[in-house]
Formats: C-alpha cells, structure tokens, sequence
C-alpha cells in the first residue's frame, strides 16, 4: 500500500525504512547529519514529525497514534518505522544507527539492555535537548543533494 506521498505504506513488503525526527531540534538535526554521512547505502528516509507525511502515516501505523506533531509542539521523542512496525525513543535511535552498516552495526548490542532503563536516559536528554544543544525556528531543509532522501 502506498500512500499520497509516495510512501510505501504497512501492507507494502518494498516498504523502506522512515526516520522521523524533531525539525527544530539542533541535536536531532546533527543526528540526521550524521545517519546520512553513514548511511552509505541510502537505508534510510527522512521526515519532520511537524512534517506532512508523519501527519499522514504516524497515526494510520499499529502504535503510531499520538506520534505526529503538525502544531509544532515538542514530539519529544525519534521515530523509525520499518517492516509496518513503529520504534520510538532509545529503540528507534539503536536501531538506526546499526542500520547504517559498517561499525554502528555495534549500536544494537544496546538493545539488550532492558528498554525501561534505555529511554529513562533517553527521555532525560530528550527533555533538556533544546537547552543543551538549542532550536531552530523552523524545520530543516534538506540541501539539493539530499532531497531524495527527505519526505515532505
């Protein structure tokens, strides 16, 4: 199943893998700069939670409801959605780095570790993101070659 955007959709076994991130967020931006500096095989695509496409699929995907945040407010959290399955939090940010290849393949050790205590230190640097590492005042745009990667 494909959606308007041309976002492959739950049903679709070609579906690729979505990353979805705060646009205004400094530290989620430099993570997403770094994930396509990485990503040398183009696993991964990219949106904004303020974005359309999170507003679209977010919500129509089994634990997704609630994820979106067209008005602008704090989504507080990653998400990756990947196979019809959504990963939120320290999972989502795991699983995207070892997606990446290469050495980040380690990153999914740390998925042993119980999830509990995974995002309890997660949430804590999710809460003060903004003032450790700042905000933009609108979302990131993509430059001209990364456009293919990034969803509207």
């Amino acid at each position: 199943m494909v959606n308007s955007n041309g976002v492959a959709g739950p049903d679709s076994t070609q579906e690729p893998t979505l990353l979805f991130f705060d646009g205004v967020c400094n530290l989620c931006n430099a993570t997403v700069d770094f994930l396509i500096r990485a990503d040398r095989r183009g696993r991964l695509r990219y949106g904004s939670l303020q974005g359309r496409t999170a507003a679209e699929l977010l919500p129509t995907l089994p634990g997704g409801n609630g994820l979106a945040s067209p008005d602008g407010s704090d989504p507080g959290t990653l998400v990756l959605v990947r196979g019809g399955r959504v990963f939120t939090r320290s999972s989502a940010a795991l699983r995207a780095l070892a997606l990446t290849g290469g050495a980040n393949r380690v990153f999914a050790l740390f998925l042993v570790i119980p999830r509990p205590l995974r995002d309890a230190v997660y949430s804590w640097v999710a809460r003060h993101r903004y003032r450790w590492f700042g905000r933009r005042e609108t979302c990131r745009l993509p430059t001209q070659s990364e456009k293919s990667l990034f969803l509207p």
